[in-house]
């Protein structure tokens, strides 16, 4: 871990994001000694990144309406989760999580003292976590999810697998984590679902009218595609290159000069950038960029089709944002480990594809059958509504 240590700070030099990563770290400790109440009752909430964030959220909310005499600690790892929820009005203290030694960890513990613990997923930090159970602190896994090929499960990863005896309880995915979790003599797991399915309804309820995006529908069929990165739109802006029947949007998951460029020199039809268009000329175009942050799960609302990005790179992002709204979700071939992923899949509301003949051909089926495009827009629809619960349960299981 210390060498870890140094090598973070000598990259920090080079790289932006590990340097904002680094400089939060060490200015966690001066946050906390400044905004610290040692009267209050803290109830801490450490999530790595920003999908992690949004997995606790519906807790952290459901705590802070029903219990208000807790304050709420957030940390983070990632400068992608803190850099944008650093100001979430729904906790008291945000900041960096310093890195897991040992000397960061009794400082940390010391200066906060929290009388619960909430990890999300795959947040398993040794000596925080060993720390905090020799004070005696309940810490719970939330949304956690366990597979065979983890370290935990071979037989070089037995010592490491200690640091889940250190949880009071698993809030878990599915019953092959429970199953997984026994084969290491842990009990205490409860299968309860993905928060993930709570928050991704609470977004549809509070989801934005926009009237630019209005202008554009025009009571057009429409595909939308999320999160996308250069492999996805070389996929699926050939198809509608030749199929102007359709009008298409676009949310880019990286959204920078280079990569808007090579979007643009892709579409061969009338294309607009959201924030340099107008809704009367948004109406004729047939296809919208979105060049800013903050609107895709509004957007999948207004669109028949959808495509999330990411499944032929490290993995796919959020395809509940999309399939919440009732529409099937298209997605590339990296999706095995994302449970939510896979359930719409085996619901019938989800549609993996390997390359551009296989979109062709899912496209060509949803466009020329009618029933089908609605069969799996209810199943979609369906299976998010049939997952949520995972915070009331948790909650209920803990008497908060």
């Amino acid at each position: 871990m210390y060498l870890y240590l140094i090598g973070v700070a000598v990259y920090s030099l080079f790289d932006k994001k590990v340097r904002k990563m680094w400089r939060g770290e060490r200015e966690a400790f001066d946050v906390l000694k400044a905004n610290v109440d040692p009267d209050a009752r803290y109830v801490w909430f450490h999530a790595a990144s920003l999908g992690e964030f949004e997995q606790g959220r519906p807790l952290m909310e459901h705590l802070r309406k029903n219990h208000p005499e807790y304050k709420i600690l957030l940390t983070f790892f990632s400068p992608s989760g803190y850099e944008v929820r650093k100001n979430y009005e729904g906790a008291d203290i945000i900041c960096y999580l310093p890195l897991d030694t040992r000397i960061n960890a009794h400082r940390f513990l010391k200066l906060v003292s929290p009388e619960m613990a909430f990890f999300i997923k795959y947040e398993f930090w040794y000596n925080y976590l060993h720390i905090l159970k020799r004070r005696g602190v309940p810490v719970y896994s939330v949304s956690s999810i366990f597979r065979r090929d983890q370290v935990f499960f071979h037989w070089y990863g037995h010592e490491y697998a200690m640091v889940l005896k250190c949880f009071t309880h698993f809030f878990v995915q599915n019953e092959t984590s429970v199953n997984l979790l026994r084969s290491l003599g842990i009990s205490c797991a409860t299968v309860v679902g993905d928060t993930r399915f709570d928050r991704v309804l609470q977004i549809k309820e509070a989801a934005k009218q926009l009237p630019i995006v209005e202008a554009f529908k025009a009571g057009r069929q429409m595909f939308v595609a999320g999160s996308s990165w250069p492999p996805d739109e070389d996929v699926f802006i050939p198809f509608f290159n030749q199929h102007p029947e359709w009008k298409v949007i676009i949310a880019p998951h990286v959204i920078g000069d280079e990569h808007l460029r090579q979007i643009l020199s892709k579409l061969k039809r009338k294309t607009v950038l959201y924030t340099d268009t107008t809704p009367e000329e948004a109406a004729s175009a047939d296809c919208l960029v979105i060049n800013c942050f903050g609107l895709l799960s509004s957007i999948y609302r207004y669109g028949e089709v959808a495509y999330v990005g990411g499944g032929f790179g490290v993995g796919i992002h959020n395809v509940l944002e999309a399939a919440v709204w009732g529409m099937p979700v298209i997605f590339g071939p990296n999706n095995k480990n994302f449970q939510e992923a896979l359930g719409l899949l085996d619901a019938g509301g989800g549609f993996e594809i390997s390359d551009d003949e296989d979109f062709v051909k899912i496209m060509d089926q949803l466009i020329s059958d009618r029933q089908m495009l609605c069969s799996s827009s209810e199943k979609a629809g369906t299976f998010v509504n049939g997952q949520a619960g995972a915070t009331r349960k948790v909650m209920e299981a803990l008497g908060l």
